[in-house]
């Protein structure tokens, strides 16, 4: 095909962005095609009276992220670009928010846990350290477990106060359904959370940096993508885009629904790549709060102490220009249980609700509310389930063809650093694509 493109990205997410970027420097024809008026993804950040509120990803880690960091050095970023956040994580346990979750010294202090709970943290820290490999978790012992079936091999405590905390407040998912090898595999790669970090100005930092630097079009979506002599053509709202390549860089279900002519290899995988929805509400305070006993960044809740709020950040501890001097910014995360039932529903009455919650664990909260803002992700972070790594091997296994894929669903590694990673594994095989005379595996 003599294509008006050599590269059509579908997503200006950072996976389609990073993918192209990569196929610009390599001298490529390549365009950005994005539905949202503006670029980001589940890492866009939304400015409004002066706060940064980070709609999707909260943090980076500083270990375990390494695409990440490749990235960040090739685009000048400096350590100024992506500060420490302070306070680290906390678990809300009798009435107080207890520091130092996640770390060794918590083991020390307790973290509000018993002595049982503690000694449970070692054992499960024996697994971290015989963790999958994040690139390959299919190919793990635990790759036919769920995280509650992991859980039953230790004291209930671990479960109720770390394992289904961490699930449901940082990947919106349930215990009974998201892979036990990712989760592993994501936890030992990036260590103590004193080690998060996030971006200077806003989580999408990398993707303004990178939008700078390619062709995006926004307020485009794509209806369809298809192979077609030699090459590709998009449907988009106002005609046809023609390439020898795509790249659909967009949440798996999309990507599904776009490219339903997808060979096997590729549709089971799709298929089984299912997603998590995750319901976010954002406070913007009139001046700084923070949880009852602790300065922590983050407070994991436990479903047994609250069914509708799992996780609470406090965004002004996490960088201090997400709100401005004197106020404050605190961002509640709904239960996986209250984000399914409360995704289609007004904006309204989910914030009170969230709100009334997070005043329980942030006193004073609810008067100091000058706004709020809601963010539903109905595709929010993939599962990981045991069914998709099974089909995983398979994918990964596929011949170059003229569609090709990125986000951190291929990783099975729901975070950017899944997503960045996805896009060096994709760009290789586009240029394979693209450089030929001839459609390989077509």
């Amino acid at each position: 095909m003599s294509g008006e493109l050599d590269v059509a990205v579908v997503g200006a997410g950072i996976a389609g962005l990073s993918v192209a970027y990569a196929l610009r420097r390599s001298g490529r024809r390549v365009r950005v095609y994005e539905a949202a008026d503006a670029v980001g993804g589940r890492m866009r950040t939304e400015r409004r009276d002066g706060y940064r509120i980070d709609t999707g990803a909260e943090m980076l880690s500083g270990r375990g992220y390494p695409a990440t960091w490749r990235m960040i050095r090739r685009l000048g970023l400096t350590p100024a670009d992506v500060p420490r956040i302070d306070g680290g994580l906390a678990l809300w346990r009798n009435g107080k928010a207890r520091r130092n979750a996640g770390r060794p010294l918590g083991l020390l202090t307790g973290a509000g846990m018993s002595v049982r709970g503690r000694l449970a943290m070692l054992r499960f820290g024996r697994e971290l350290a015989a963790a999958p490999d994040p690139e390959h978790p299919e190919r793990s012992a635990l790759a036919g477990l769920t995280v509650a079936d992991l859980a039953e091999r230790y004291d209930p405590e671990l479960a109720a106060a770390v394992l289904r905390p961490l699930v449901g407040g940082f990947f919106g998912a349930l215990p009974d359904t998201f892979g036990a090898a990712p989760l592993v595999a994501h936890l030992a790669a990036v260590g103590d959370p004193t080690r998060w970090r996030t971006y200077a100005g806003g989580m999408d930092r990398m993707a303004r940096e990178l939008a700078g630097r390619v062709d995006v079009t926004t307020g485009t979506p794509v209806e369809s993508v298809r192979a077609a002599d030699g090459g590709v053509v998009l449907s988009v709202h106002d005609g046809e885009v023609r390439a020898r390549a795509a790249v659909l860089a967009v949440p798996a279900p999309v990507a599904a629904a776009l490219h339903p002519e997808a060979p096997a290899d590729e549709a089971e995988y799709l298929a089984a790549s299912t997603y998590a929805p995750m319901l976010r509400v954002a406070f913007l305070l009139d001046r700084p709060l923070r949880p009852t006993g602790s300065r922590a960044a983050a407070v994991l809740v436990r479903g047994t102490d609250n069914p509708h709020l799992a996780v609470l950040t406090v965004d002004h501890h996490k960088a201090i220009d997400r709100a401005p001097l004197g106020r404050g910014l605190v961002t509640a995360i709904a239960s996986p249980a209250a984000s399914r039932l409360l995704l289609s529903a007004p904006d309204c009455p989910v914030a009170a609700l969230l709100a009334e919650q997070a005043e329980r664990y942030v006193p004073g909260l609810a008067p100091a509310i000058r706004a709020t803002v809601v963010h539903r992700f109905p595709y929010g972070l993939p599962e990981c389930t045991p069914t998709a790594l099974a089909r995983r091997e398979a994918f990964l296994r596929r011949p170059v063809r003229p569609v090709e894929y990125a986000g951190d669903w291929v990783l099975a590694r729901p975070c950017s650093e899944g997503a960045v990673r996805s896009a060096e594994l994709a760009v290789p095989r586009v240029l394979s694509m693209v450089d030929s005379p001839v459609v390989v595996g077509a």
